[in-house]
């Protein structure tokens, strides 16, 4: 991208029109005829192709690792723009795409209210465009699918109204059942979290100042009495990457985020930390609870701290099946706040081991453990791991 940029300046400053300088900088039209000797399968340049997917391919897997992320097919553009040519072949034959002059491909969606698009070059060589729709017909034939959804970020609005668009034109039904779960951009207090911009966020760098951050704040509150090291570095790490992935995850998706480390990892407050504390204080009680209390309680008479906490517990169901309707992971993580906000008022007003009272004691007991078993479903919804202990 800079020694691209700074071709097209030079260019420009020799009196070419700033569109012209795209067209024409050397490392553009160097980059299209590695592209047509890839296509044709020059075995130099796919030899370096394949090493240098192979460094991608490498830093991926291991920052998806680290996330706690694995995919259960991997697509990759090489093995599938074949069969998206091959599909640009067929819709131009039926009327759906058309060629100009110079050889290229296109669609005309304005009457949708969209614009021409390219689908292949007038080399011949395939587009993103191209590629998507091979992708997305292998997938619905590899998985027996009726619809997907794609999560991606809300630059690419329009890429995916025209694939979609276009999916549709050609014929295939499940073309209505396709979704993109368009998100906002996340920025760092110093900027925008875009690499193609230059300002580049390493993810396994923020990772790691997450790790750091939470060890930092664990070490202060002076709770870590009788872990060994190795305890130690994997409760950093699940409260590190709890911090990350709640503080995303509780935003709508489509808001952009003002993404604060040491704020997402206060243990006060609507925070993925706050939260895995609670769960952790759930199982001391449990831990504690020094008698049998998987036996029902037959007979009960509620308080209204319990009545609100079984309120805010039957509401999971529903809450659940709202956040995949709407596609939206905040409405779980959300949800989980309100009911840990719920639990410790309850927490903090009654008394659980230490009432003289049995069967208040074995219910109450029961109730905090349902509370914790909620708790851990949904941030197991979110991808997000809860300690036993704190």
């Amino acid at each position: 991208d800079k020694a691209y940029k700074e071709e097209v300046s030079y260019l420009v400053a020799q009196g070419k029109s700033e569109e012209e300088a795209k067209a024409e900088a050397p490392i553009l039209k160097e980059a299209q005829e590695m592209l047509r000797k890839w296509e044709a399968g020059d075995k130099e340049v796919v030899e370096l192709w394949k090493t240098m997917n192979q460094w991608v391919y490498d830093g991926f897997e291991e920052t998806y690792h680290k996330l706690g992320v694995d995919f259960d097919k991997n697509y990759y553009e090489s093995e599938t723009y074949l069969l998206g040519k091959d599909v640009v072949a067929e819709g131009l034959e039926k009327g759906v795409f058309y060629r100009k002059e110079d050889g290229s491909v296109w669609i005309d969606l304005t009457d949708e209210g969209l614009d021409e698009k390219i689908v292949l070059r007038s080399d011949g060589t395939a587009v993103y465009m191209t590629q998507d729709i091979g992708t997305a017909i292998q997938r619905v034939k590899d998985f027996h699918i009726d619809g997907m959804v794609y999560t991606v970020g809300n630059e690419q609005d329009y890429h995916f109204k025209v694939l979609f668009l276009i999916l549709k034109k050609l014929g295939y039904e499940w073309a209505e059942n396709l979704y993109h779960l368009s998100y906002g951009m996340v920025d760092l207090p110093s900027g925008k979290m875009k690499s193609r911009e230059g300002t580049v966020v390493d993810a396994d760098d923020l990772i790691e100042e997450m790790v750091k951050t939470a060890k930092e704040i664990s070490e202060e509150l002076g709770k870590l009495e009788g872990y060994s090291e190795e305890e130690k570095q994997e409760l950093y790490r699940i409260i590190g990457l709890g911090a990350l992935k709640y503080y995303i995850l509780k935003v709508d998706p489509r808001k952009r985020i003002l993404f604060n480390p040491e704020e997402s990892v206060d243990f006060q407050g609507n925070t993925g930390p706050f939260i895995q504390y609670t769960y952790a204080r759930i199982q001391s009680i449990l831990r504690k609870a020094d008698f049998d209390y998987d036996q029902p309680v037959a007979e009960y008479k509620l308080n209204d701290k319990e009545k609100e906490l079984i309120k805010q517990l039957q509401l999971y169901p529903e809450t659940v099946v709202l956040a995949a309707e709407n596609h939206s992971p905040a409405l779980i993580a959300n949800y989980t706040y309100e009911l840990v906000k719920e639990f410790n008022s309850f927490y903090q007003n009654v008394t659980i081991l230490g009432t003289e009272d049995e069967t208040e004691k074995k219910f109450r007991v029961q109730l905090s453990r349902s509370v914790g078993e909620v708790i851990k479903c949904s941030f197991g919804l979110l991808g997000i791991q809860v300690p036993e202990r704190m």
